[in-house]
């Protein structure tokens, strides 16, 4: 009893501390762009790749592996495409992923994630939505029997972004993400990621 009570409070503590890094990374980029400054103008298409790391929490229902121990992980792959509504709103499908450690193999969990975008600011953008959770093997690390296992479920995004540099249709950007997602596994098991990122985004318009 004690043990599930400490493990409850460390998952607790855990997304506490993601969500205050992720407030503090809005109030930074908040804060330094208290000046509008129009130097292009966004419509139709928009693609974007991310490259960054940060850590993930995977808890496994079968009790293999829980959220008392989190460890780092690379972005890979992170994509975005979307289409600009107006200048300050864009519909998107995000495509985040992570690389993970589970059991001396690399596997990704990211997602499938209808989302939408909006410029509070013309240099700040915040970009949410909720969709499919994917977690697979790396593509590198396809092992039949052992780790070919594809699982789905729901996941929830949620990141904010400063672009740092503009010219033309090109945006430079960095920005935070916070991912929480649910798989079934086969077997009534379930895994859960909670995963915090931050990285710099290649934008174009």
């Amino acid at each position: 009893m004690k043990s599930i009570k400490m493990k409850t409070i460390k998952k607790q503590i855990l997304v506490r501390m993601a969500f205050v890094a992720f407030a503090f990374v809005s109030s930074i980029t908040y804060a330094q762009n208290t000046k509008t400054e129009k130097t292009n103008q966004k419509e139709g298409f928009m693609f974007e790749f991310t490259v960054g790391g940060g850590i993930i929490s995977i808890e496994d229902s079968a009790g293999m592996q829980t959220f008392d121990k989190s460890q780092g992980t690379f972005v890979f792959p992170d994509l975005k495409l979307g289409y600009m509504l107006n200048e300050k709103l864009a519909i998107t499908i995000a495509m985040p992923g992570n690389i993970y450690e589970f059991q001396d193999n690399d596997r990704n969990f990211g997602g499938f994630i209808p989302s939408v975008q909006y410029w509070v600011k013309d240099k700040w953008w915040i970009h949410g939505g909720i969709g499919l959770a994917i977690d697979s093997p790396a593509l590198y690390d396809i092992k039949d029997n052992v780790n070919d296992d594809w699982n789905f479920g729901c996941a929830v995004m949620a990141s904010t972004g400063y672009e740092i540099y503009k010219k033309k249709n090109f945006a430079l950007n960095v920005q935070s993400k916070l991912v929480l997602g649910h798989a079934s596994l086969d077997g009534d098991v379930h895994r859960d990621a909670l995963i915090f990122n931050v990285g710099v985004g290649f934008s174009w318009f």
